[in-house]
C-alpha cells in the first residue's frame, strides 16, 4: 500500500489513547512492526491495514491522505498540564488536528464570519485588555448573554474536545489568521463560559507568546476572563453589602459565572475581606457549589453548527455524509460537535452572514 500515510496512524493511534505497544497488542502485530509502520520504514500490505481499521475505528481512506496539518504545542496553552497524562494531552492535541481538518472543509463550504479580534500582546493589564475589547467589540458593561455566540460572529472557531476528564480544559491558538478554541464541554455550562474567556485572553494577550517567560500566562488570562465576563463598574454598582451566599448566588446569575468564581471577582475587586471570602467558600461549598453549579444555567450552543446542519438537513446531507467525505470516523465528527449544536435550538441570529458557498 504504497499511498500509506505514517503520521496518519499515528494520529488515529493518538484520539484512540493506545501506546505504540497497546496498539500492537490490539491488532496482533509486532510492537516493532508499528513503530516501522509509524516511522515511514515500511509500508503495510492490506492485511495489515485491515487489522489497523479494524482496531482504531478509522476508515481505510483516512490512512491514504497527504499529512495531516500538525499543531504546535509550543504555541498553545494548557491551563492543567501537571495534572494531564501523556495520553490525554496527545488525544487532545490529535482532536485539534482533526479540528483544523474540518474548519478547512467549513471554510470550502461556507462563507464564515472572518477574525474580528484585537492584537493586544503589548498589554499586561488584564483589566485593561478586557475593557478595550468590550470597547471594541460595543459591548458596554453589560453582561455578555451568549459568548459562544459572540466568539463565532466575531471569527473564532470554536470545537469541542469530547474528553471526558477534568484534566484537560480547553486550549487556543492561532493558525493561518484565524482563531481556534478547543473547549472541554464536559464540564459545567458556566465553567465552559469562563473556559472560553479565559482562552480568549490568550488569543488576544498571547498570540506571540511570551519567549522569554517573564509572563504569567495563565494568571493573566484568569484575570482577563474575569474582567471581561464580570466589569468592575457593573459589579460595584449591582452588588448590595452585606455580601452573604445567597447575594453571591444571585449576582452569578446575573454574570453567568460559577458561584466560586462570582466569589473570588467580589474579592478581588476589594467588596470581600480575606475573612469574608473564606467564609463565602466554605458556605457554598456546603451547598455543593464547589463541586458543580446545583442550580446551573443552561449550556450555550453555537449558531454557527446551528446554522450549517439546518442548511446541510435542507439539503438532504447528514453527519454521516460529512464524515464519510473527511474520512473520519462518525465519532470523531461528532466529538467535535459535541455540545455545541443542541438539535432543538432555535438560531438566535448573528450568523446571516453565513451562506454556502456557491
Amino acid at each position: 500500500m504504497d499511498s500509506f500515510n505514517p503520521r496518519r496512524l499515528s494520529l488515529a493511534r493518538m484520539r484512540r489513547r493506545l501506546t505504540a505497544k497497546a496498539l500492537a497488542e490490539r491488532t496482533g502485530l509486532a510492537a516493532d512492526t508499528i513503530s516501522r509502520l509509524e516511522s515511514g520504514s515500511n509500508p503495510p500490505d492490506d492485511t495489515t491495514v485491515m487489522k489497523l481499521v479494524e482496531v482504531l475505528g478509522f476508515p481505510k481512506e483516512f490512512f491514504e491522505g497527504r499529512d495531516p496539518e500538525a499543531i504546535d504545542t509550543g504555541v498553545i496553552s494548557f491551563r492543567s498540564f501537571s495534572k494531564m497524562s501523556a495520553k490525554e494531552r496527545d488525544a487532545a492535541v490529535a482532536a485539534g488536528c482533526l479540528g483544523l481538518q474540518l474548519s478547512s472543509w467549513l471554510d470550502k463550504t461556507f462563507h464564515l464570519p472572518a477574525a474580528n479580534l484585537l492584537d493586544l500582546s503589548y498589554e499586561t493589564d488584564p483589566e485593561a485588555a478586557a475593557a478595550l475589547l468590550r470597547q471594541f467589540w460595543g459591548l458596554g458593561e453589560c453582561p455578555v448573554g451568549n459568548l459562544l455566540a459572540l466568539l463565532e460572529t466575531q471569527g473564532v472557531r470554536v470545537f469541542s474536545l469530547a474528553e471526558d476528564t477534568a484534566s484537560v480544559n480547553a486550549f487556543s491558538f492561532w493558525r493561518d489568521g484565524k482563531p481556534f478554541i478547543f473547549l472541554n464541554n464536559f464540564k459545567t455550562a458556566e465553567n465552559s463560559i469562563f473556559d472560553l474567556a479565559h482562552e480568549l485572553g490568550h488569543l488576544v494577550m498571547h498570540r506571540h507568546g511570551d519567549p522569554k517567560g517573564f509572563r504569567s500566562v495563565e494568571r493573566e488570562a484568569n484575570s482577563f476572563a474575569s474582567a471581561f465576563l464580570m466589569p468592575a463598574n457593573d459589579v460595584r454598582v449591582r452588588v448590595r453589602r452585606p455580601i452573604k451566599a445567597d447575594a453571591v448566588l444571585a449576582a452569578k446569575a446575573r454574570w453567568r459565572v460559577s458561584a466560586m468564581a462570582m466569589s473570588y471577582r467580589l474579592s478581588t475587586l476589594g467588596l470581600l475581606s480575606e475573612w469574608q471570602y473564606k467564609s463565602l467558600c466554605i458556605e457554598l461549598g456546603k451547598r455543593g457549589y464547589r463541586q458543580g453549579e446545583p442550580r446551573g444555567i443552561e449550556r450555550e450552543t453555537s449558531i454557527i453548527w446551528r446554522e450549517v446542519l439546518s442548511q446541510l438537513t435542507a439539503e438532504r446531507t447528514t453527519k454521516n455524509d460529512i464524515a464519510r467525505s473527511l474520512h473520519l470516523p462518525l465519532d470523531e465528527l461528532e466529538g467535535l460537535i459535541w455540545n455545541l449544536a443542541a438539535p432543538d435550538m432555535r438560531s438566535q441570529g448573528g450568523a446571516r452572514d453565513l451562506r454556502p458557498i456557491e
